[in-house]
């Protein structure tokens, strides 16, 4: 098995600047400088402890490349086109459009070169080059609508690289599956009338954004019942993820058949995460995708290609990373997590009766889900 690894050390000069968290440094606030929640050490840190466990070697370097204006035109509007450019080309730079996502000058090329990178993945995924890989790129993509950017995210990355490869390499029925703790909205907002397209959330309920995510949005028109969304409540541990990776995603997968899977990869439902407040461990992540490793063995050719998105505590998301892209490697002596004795002793990560009771609101709406007429 073959596993492709996009990164370029350029994704760590996408500059966020000196924002407290969120907000711009303002001392009449009581705001002093520091670091936007979305910076370069996560990512640095997780490509890092690839190199130093000697993942690595077991990987297929992929070269990013540069999004062109009529792949992002598949997704987004001309108007967020220019008004990324337009910040680009200031001396400060701009804005992607929600007021909290900053990129410094030039940083057009780096959204370029990260959603390109992801094209680039999913291109020798369907070409056979590699069997299913990597892209640790930055900045994110899931939240960015056809109108605008938002929530730290540019471009949608994975959304661009699923509408390019089904119009250079005919890809027809592809399968997104969301497992950033945030919904997924500007990826379902890409194909909310698509029945081609299935889209999986799964998320922390109403943290970000605070009005999309709910188990009521199922698409539109012929897309209709082809968008799934599972908003856990917070404080869901591993058993609640894998209950609904069994019960929901897995089975959804089953019944849409596609010619391809492709994951939103974000590592912020972490135990020890600041922007939300799940309790996952590496060795669910791991898990998680030893799934659907599977479930695209049986349906996709095994074609499988992953994204990443957020995660925002530098210390523990790297072993979280690294757990997933050794599933992906098939490592059978993974590095272990010296944090997961401690995180996974925390109490209350199994499967609670209020976390199944939200299961069991989504598990019918699996009925909706076609195959299209496949035999």
């Amino acid at each position: 098995m073959t596993t492709g690894y996009v990164y370029n050390e350029v994704f760590g000069w996408h500059d966020t600047g000196t924002n407290a968290g969120l907000f711009p440094a303002d001392h009449r606030l009581g705001i002093q400088p520091f670091q936007h929640f979305e910076n370069a050490e996560t990512k640095r840190r997780l490509h890092e402890l690839v190199v130093v466990s000697g993942l690595i070697d077991q990987l297929t370097p992929v070269r990013p490349r540069k999004a062109t204006d009529e792949e992002i035109l598949l997704v987004h509007t001309e108007e967020h086109l220019a008004r990324i450019q337009a910040g680009s080309d200031h001396p400060k730079g701009g804005d992607s459009g929600d007021g909290l996502s900053p990129f410094g000058p030039g940083g057009i090329e780096i959204g370029r070169l990260a959603a390109g990178g992801v094209i680039a993945l999913v291109e020798q995924v369907v070409d056979g080059a590699v069997d299913n890989g990597y892209a640790l790129v930055r900045p994110p993509g899931h939240h960015a609508v056809p109108e605008h950017g938002m929530g730290f995210c540019m471009f949608a990355n994975l959304a661009i690289a699923a509408k390019a490869v089904r119009h250079s390499r005919g890809v027809e029925r592809i399968a997104i599956v969301d497992w950033d703790v945030h919904h997924g909205n500007g990826t379902q907002a890409a194909f909310y009338d698509d029945p081609d397209t299935l889209t999986i959330s799964i998320h922390q309920d109403r943290v970000f954004p605070p009005d999309t995510g709910l188990v009521e949005e199922r698409g539109t028109g012929a897309g209709e019942g082809y968008a799934l969304n599972i908003p856990l409540p917070p404080g869901t541990g591993h058993g609640g993820y894998l209950a609904a990776m069994d019960r929901v995603i897995a089975p959804a997968i089953d019944r849409f058949q596609p010619d391809l899977v492709l994951v939103a990869s974000g590592f912020d439902a972490n135990a020890a995460d600041p922007l939300a407040r799940q309790g996952l461990t590496s060795s669910a992540y791991r898990t998680m995708t030893e799934r659907l490793l599977e479930v695209a063995g049986q349906h996709a050719g095994g074609r499988l290609a992953m994204s990443h998105e957020g995660g925002y505590n530098p210390v523990y998301v790297p072993f979280c990373g690294l757990a997933v892209i050794e599933a992906l490697a098939g490592v059978t002596e993974p590095l272990a997590d010296p944090y997961e004795p401690i995180f996974g002793g925390m109490g209350q990560l199994e499967l609670q009766p209020h976390q199944t009771a939200l299961l069991d609101q989504v598990v019918p709406l699996l009925d909706a889900i076609g195959s299209g007429n496949r035999a």
